[in-house]
């Protein structure tokens, strides 16, 4: 499972507990210097590359691997099964270009970890973040005690199946999120989800995509006296967009407070509070 070992007899990190190809490399390096005088020309030649800066580089971020230099690179370091398929796999998450590319890696390296019953991190929070259903039905379990799936499933203005509910249900209990006191019923914790990975930040950017879509869809689907859209469109300079950020952010705690006040809640809604460029910089 491990990727070698030193002559002290320590070994690095299992693999999924890296984020970062990158750190993984470098910690490669840094054990083996300091256990029989490696160096960066001897990393860069066990991997059969002729330049002998070229991985100092990559482990800072200046360059990259190619498809050809990952197995390269996982082949000097002694990466084998597992460990050799999630390197190659973590590499293309870190490098991907777009989000799309990366949630195509990040489930790729899910996948294979899951099938040696092994956690990557944060792989529960970017479970939870990904999608708009596990907000929305942490929000609606707590108002239908004792409800089944199919009931809460039948709630949703959009299709979500009682597996789907299940499903969401359960990871939030593993999450800390929620606490089931009794057959379907639950009770929410104060607990912060709080993901480090890079990943995270990806199934967030989804979860806006998912919820930006929902407000379109909204314009049509509901009378006005049920949902509220406006907006304003204005210039500003950079000192105006702070100030501006900081009126959001206390509206927002406002809001929530509101809410939190609420004495009988029968309905879950969505508040996007967007601010964005329409424009370029003059």
């Amino acid at each position: 499972m491990f990727a070698f070992a030193v002559k002290a007899g320590k070994f690095l990190k299992p693999i999924t507990d890296y984020q970062s190809y990158r750190c993984y490399m470098q910690e490669f390096y840094e054990e083996r210097k300091r256990t029989d005088s490696f160096t960066w020309r001897e990393y860069a030649r066990l991997a059969g590359f002729s330049s002998p800066t070229y991985l100092k580089l990559v482990c800072e971020g200046k360059s990259s691997l190619s498809e050809a230099g990952i197995g390269k690179v996982a082949d000097a370091m002694g990466l084998k099964g597992f460990d050799y398929v999630y390197f190659r796999y973590l590499v293309q998450f870190n490098q991907a270009k777009d989000d799309e590319s990366r949630k195509k890696a990040f489930g790729a390296m899910q996948e294979v970890a899951k099938s040696k019953k092994i956690r990557v991190l944060d792989g529960d929070a970017y479970a939870y973040f990904e999608s708009w259903k596990n907000p929305v039905l942490r929000e609606l379990v707590t108002m239908m005690p004792g409800a089944t799936p199919e009931a809460m499933a039948a709630m949703c203005w959009q299709p979500v199946s009682a597996d789907e509910v299940c499903a969401s249900l359960d990871l939030m209990v593993k999450l800390g999120l929620l606490q089931k006191k009794g057959r379907n019923v639950y009770v929410q914790t104060d607990k912060a989800l709080v993901g480090n990975s890079d990943a995270i930040p990806v199934a967030v950017r989804t979860m806006h995509r998912e919820m930006a879509a929902l407000a379109q869809k909204s314009i049509d689907a509901f009378d006005v006296n049920d949902r509220n859209i406006m907006g304003v469109t204005m210039s500003v300079d950079r000192e105006a967009y702070e100030q501006i950020v900081e009126e959001l952010l206390s509206c927002r705690r406002k809001i929530a407070s509101i809410a939190n006040a609420s004495r009988k809640p029968d309905q879950v809604y969505r508040l996007n509070l967007q601010l964005f460029p329409l424009t370029k910089k003059i």
